[in-house]
């Protein structure tokens, strides 16, 4: 009888530590992640990366801006650029942030910003350059983009 509970156990705890090292999410919140110039460790490219990449998410970082960028023909994703972030329109006023878009056309970063009101200018590979006219009032930039307005673009 004392065999039959020790295997019981043996195998419970087998099970549970299994669950606890499987477990996608490495560091939750405090793990720095942010995308970097020809870099290709990101996926899911126009999907709504803070569907995962926020706090109880199964992504690795929570993420304070993360997008999709394309090129005109709003096919294929770009595979380089940037995405800076102004306090004016057309990239007028003072420089906030800047995140590289990764060989997948997706720009991420846990890093602590405050993105509210500020006013996102993308430049694609080839160096053209598309403004937000209107001042931010989230990161989660494919909640809108691909959804409810056209994909971020820029070649």
């Amino acid at each position: 009888m004392k065999t039959q509970k020790l295997i019981v156990i043996s195998f419970m705890l087998t099970v549970l530590s299994i669950s606890f090292f499987s477990c996608e999410k490495e560091g939750g919140c405090g793990d720095t992640n942010i995308s970097a110039s020809g870099g290709n460790d990101s996926h899911n490219s126009g999907q709504n990366c803070m569907q995962c990449h926020t706090n109880g998410g199964k992504g690795e970082g929570c993420f304070s801006a993360a997008g999709s960028v394309y090129n005109s023909a709003l096919i294929s994703p770009v595979n380089s650029g940037k995405v800076e972030f102004f306090t004016q329109a057309n990239g007028a006023g003072q420089l906030m942030y800047t995140i590289q878009i990764d060989s997948y056309g997706n720009f991420f970063s846990t890093a602590d910003m405050n993105l509210v009101g500020l006013f996102p200018r993308v430049t694609g590979p080839t160096g053209t350059q598309q403004s937000m006219s209107t001042g931010l009032s989230s990161g989660k930039c494919n909640t809108c983009h691909n959804v409810s307005t056209s994909k971020i673009w820029a070649d």
